[in-house]
């Protein structure tokens, strides 16, 4: 073999071990590991905001009271789901850049939570919301259950008026899916102010599912519903006068 074959070898060679050697030594994607309903269209959301901001996700649709409690998050600063990612436990719908600043500058605390359901966050801000955009504290949760802002996003709006005519205690909404076998309708609703719940598309439980009885997917409807450990329970709904 001659000699200039001999170096075109070992140089290629060379790259191949580097560009091995390159790959065994890069980074694992962090894996966040994810408690919620399977039925919270926003906690999906959320997820696939995670993912294409290259994390890995392991979720578990069992509700997250359970886990947000065994993971000490104070249940004053609750939300729809409780993940846990380097050690940290994250609340509700924090950005996927502000869990990354956290894993790179590791501070000392319990983690990073959002309080409820803010429009506008990662998750909720799909066309649905029409553009609206919340503003909202990503919280930086001392193990002792202090907080200060971390981050702050959009800026203060005006509160929305009530819809007029409006029964107090009934939310309205428009049917989207009906599953009678398994007692569940899906609804696309407006604000509950009760729950300080957005605008959504939402599974909700009935109480009995003969309540389903007449109602069809389009139909707009007025409902009541309490809330029901991890899961939501529609208690009386009617078609929208």
């Amino acid at each position: 073999m001659k000699r200039r074959d001999c170096l075109r070898l070992s140089a290629g060679w060379i790259a191949a071990s580097a560009a091995g050697l390159a790959l065994a030594q890069a980074p694992e994607a962090p894996q966040v590991e994810v408690w919620k309903d399977p039925n919270c269209g926003c906690c999906n959301d959320w997820i696939r905001h995670l993912q294409a901001h290259g994390f890995r996700v392991r979720a578990h649709d069992v509700g997250n009271t359970a886990a947000r409690q065994w993971l000490g998050m104070p249940q004053a600063l609750g939300s729809c789901h409780t993940a846990r990612v380097g050690g940290y436990v994250i609340e509700g719908h924090v950005p996927a850049s502000d869990i990354q600043r956290l894993l790179r500058e590791r501070p000392a605390a319990l983690g990073l939570a959002v309080q409820r359901m803010p429009v506008g966050s990662p998750g909720m801000d799909g066309p649905e919301y029409g553009g609206r955009r919340d503003p909202y504290d990503v919280l930086l949760v001392q193990r002792d259950g202090t907080t200060r802002v971390y981050a702050s996003y959009h800026q203060t709006q005006a509160p929305t008026a009530a819809t007029p005519g409006a029964e107090p205690g009934w939310a309205d909404g428009e049917v989207r899916r009906l599953d009678p076998s398994a007692g569940k309708i899906t609804l696309r609703h407006g604000e509950i102010a009760e729950w300080d719940m957005p605008p959504m598309t939402m599974v909700f439980q009935v109480r009995d599912p003969s309540m389903l009885q007449g109602l069809q997917v389009g139909m707009k409807v007025r409902f009541r519903a309490q809330k029901h450990q991890d899961a939501y329970v529609v208690t009386e709904i009617k078609p929208a006068p």
